[in-house]
């Protein structure tokens, strides 16, 4: 079993690292079984798993603050194998723990190479990386309910480029290139270039970082408005004020971005 070492998480620093809702269910199981055999319940449970050390060097709980093994986690207490929400829930509690440290710095990123590309540009500890996958509007949604003063999100360009478009949800099944997007004015494409950001990013020139803000709406189609965005569960809508109404990814990863972001967000 692995062991809390950092603030943030719904447990104690030096507790066992099982969540409340696998504590409150092992306890509820002792009373139920003690109240039938007329029994007072005061036993002790050892949780323990084989070769839990190890595995755990293969999961995100190092980053956690979870040393020495692997955690016991959940929220209902019915196992999903592969969970939206549960990847979703590991970047909150990703934010949570470097608010709790004090970090003012954070970065979502989409895998180990943009990753290494952010430890490389800012120097950011292994707490401040966030695994963000596809889920970006995972990440900004919460960093806007519990903010830090900078945020970089970084990732490949073919999917910070749907990002700029305004999609939160990354994912090839969930959304695609808007290839009239990149192609901007003219005969051809749709935007202005920058136009349609739904938040600050940073433009890197000859004399280093700078902040740009996008601005500006696409144009409708002729005839028809502008063009939905279609996948598995249908068009999403794309109203003309108060931004994009885009698809929601799995565990509540989605919905629309709100500009601007009162903190600081590097892409």
């Amino acid at each position: 079993m692995g062991t809390v070492t950092l603030p943030g998480l719904p447990l104690e620093v030096g507790e066992p690292a099982v969540n409340p809702v696998p504590r409150r269910l092992m306890r509820e199981h002792v009373e139920r079984v003690a109240a039938e055999h007329g029994a007072a319940g005061d036993v002790e449970i050892t949780v323990s798993v084989d070769h839990g050390e190890e595995i755990a060097r293969s999961t995100w709980n190092g980053r956690l603050g979870i040393l020495g093994g692997l955690s016991i986690l959940g929220t209902t207490g019915v196992v999903v194998p592969y969970s939206c929400s549960a990847w979703i829930d590991s970047i909150r509690r990703g934010v949570d723990v470097a608010r709790a440290a004090g970090l003012t710095h954070v970065a979502g990123c989409t895998g180990s190479t943009s990753e290494r590309t952010v430890v490389a540009e800012y120097g950011l500890p292994d707490i401040a990386l966030l695994d963000m996958g596809d889920f970006a509007g995972a990440v900004l949604k919460y960093v806007r309910r519990h903010p830090v003063d900078r945020l970089t999100v970084c990732g490949g360009f073919a999917k910070l480029s749907k990002l700029a478009a305004g999609h939160l949800d990354l994912h090839s099944a969930r959304s695609q290139v808007d290839k009239p997007f990149l192609m901007g004015p003219g005969p051809h494409g749709r935007r202005g270039r920058g136009a349609g950001l739904p938040h600050r990013h940073r433009q890197h020139g000859p004399g280093g970082p700078a902040p740009v803000r996008g601005g500006g709406r696409p144009p409708g189609r002729p005839g028809g408005g502008p063009r939905p965005r279609r996948g598995p569960v249908g068009p999403a809508r794309r109203p003309g004020r108060g931004g994009r109404d885009l698809r929601r990814p799995g565990g509540g990863g989605g919905g629309a971005l709100r500009p601007p972001l009162r903190q600081r967000t590097d892409v």
